[in-house]
């Protein structure tokens, strides 16, 4: 057992899925040439007023309610004073003493259980622009296209115990604001962002170590490495008998190490005061029942009435209910079909093949309803499985219904016992060999029998019919 504990929180940056910026009317899209997104407002020039995106606020409430966080029925925005280049007004509109969310938590599986992770806080601020490094001219540029994007910061309570526990903390969350549509959290946009804070302290001890922040961490597998990297190297000095420092580090992926950016600011460092532009924003509680109303079935809810429901192993469930388009497709084609055999078909085939043709389960050309058609007619003995992957081979390509390619291509499989009797009789009689083989007790023997009733009917035999006629005809028991 180790005599260390590792203390880990989380501080995720989800930029909310609006049309426009947080205080002003610029778009919000990924891409674009530099600054062409910007205007007197978001670049923060004299004599401007910000406005309050309603869109934001309900965007940031919707989110509050799957994290069972409290809503404030008041809240305010205040100016975080900092400089940094990307920054233009040298301070970030944000939330200190009076945030959008108050205290909540979110559920993360845990070995086969499961583990609640306290949410502090859920506040709305505004984003920052975007460095561009050029290392062939040697100079750094600035792109306020991103200046003034809404964004949720969800921080943690320091409840996370290991690296682990952190990646699937952040996977969970994604799941539960993608559910919820209250953004993409496309990590490569950056519309999901995550700062990490990990400590050491001694095993059993409830005071915390000396904090350190982590940065530039953009995809789960990289938070995950940061964090095992820092863990080992904070265990190293305290071995040693040295002291952390409190201090904010940044990751290098290709390396896999961090190392130091700047000592860690405190919160009078940013010398935060009220936003003398913005009002107060004060919710009513019907607004907020409205929202409550609007959320969907979350995935850990779902995933538990798949199991109860559709009879599914709890890891096919956990799969299915992992985005919601996923699920509502699945559910579909539960609706017409067998539930257990679709969840294979939808798992397996489906998923593979929109994973080979780089498409994801909403651009499948496949439908829920031709996909229970498919199912439907292996259900009836209508075709064989392996005829079935034949056929959705076809549908994926073309687009075509099961049941127009089973008639046109003469698949339908052959359970007509005489015509059976019939093949089988014949290559019985062109195999002794094989026949001598299973009267002398080598019943392997029967599969070559069988695939070579399978050749003749160019696989459109019933197999376990066949089975059944071989079994007859040679007087096998």
């Amino acid at each position: 057992m180790s005599k260390w504990e590792t203390v880990i929180g989380l501080e995720v940056h989800v930029q909310l899925g609006t049309r426009s910026k947080i205080f002003c009317r610029c778009p919000v899209e990924w891409g674009g040439d530099p600054n062409t997104r910007v205007c007197p407002v978001c670049l923060g020039l004299p004599g401007v007023l910000p406005v309050l995106n309603r869109r934001a606020v309900e965007l940031g409430v919707k989110a509050g309610l799957a994290l069972n966080c409290e809503i404030a029925r008041f809240s305010k925005f205040d100016r975080k004073n900092y400089y940094y280049p990307d920054l233009p007004k040298a301070y970030q509109v944000s939330q200190y003493d009076c945030p959008l969310n108050g205290p909540g938590w979110l559920e993360i599986p845990n070995g086969g259980e499961t583990k609640r992770i306290g949410i502090t806080r859920a506040h709305l601020e505004e984003d920052a622009g975007k460095l561009v490094h050029f290392s062939s001219a040697k100079a750094s540029g600035v792109d306020y296209n991103r200046t003034g994007v809404p964004l949720l910061e969800i921080v943690s309570e320091p409840d996370l115990r290991s690296p682990a526990e952190a990646g699937t903390y952040l996977r969970t969350l994604r799941t539960v604001m993608r559910y919820v549509e209250v953004s993409e959290c496309d990590m490569e946009k950056g519309s999901f962002r995550c700062d990490a804070n990990i400590s050491l302290r001694p095993a059993g001890s409830t005071r915390l170590g000396t904090k350190v922040e982590i940065k530039n961490l953009n995809s789960f597998k990289g938070v995950e490495k940061a964090l095992e990297y820092e863990e080992i190297r904070q265990r190293r000095i305290l071995e040693k008998g040295g002291e952390l420092v409190q201090e904010t580090r940044l990751f290098d992926a290709d390396a896999g190490t961090t190392h130091s950016m700047r000592t860690k600011e405190e919160a009078q460092d940013y010398r935060y005061f009220p936003d003398p532009d913005l009002v107060p924003v004060v919710l009513e509680e019907e607004w907020i029942e409205d929202i409550r109303r609007s959320l969907p079935e979350l995935p850990a809810t779902r995933a538990a009435r798949f199991v109860r429901d559709y009879g599914l192993p709890e890891y096919d469930a956990g799969v299915l209910t992992s985005e919601k388009p996923l699920a509502d497709y699945y559910e579909a084609v539960a609706a017409a079909a067998d539930p257990k055999l679709a969840s294979n078909w939808v798992m397996v085939e489906l998923q593979g093949r929109l994973k080979e043709a780089g498409k994801d389960i909403g651009s499948s050309p496949v439908s829920p309803e031709n996909l229970a058609e498919l199912l439907n007619l292996i259900q009836e003995g209508t075709i064989s499985g392996k005829i079935a992957k034949t056929v959705f081979v076809e549908m994926f390509e073309k687009g075509r219904a099961a049941g127009t390619i089973v008639e046109e291509e003469g698949l339908r499989q052959i359970s007509d016992t005489d015509e059976l009797t019939a093949v089988v009789e014949a290559v019985i009689a062109a195999n002794p060999g094989p026949v001598e083989d299973l009267h002398g007790g080598k019943k392997k023997a029967i599969g070559f029998l069988v695939g070579q009733v399978m050749k003749e009917t160019r696989g459109q035999a019933n197999p376990r019919e066949v089975n059944r006629i071989i079994a007859r005809c040679l007087g096998l028991k």
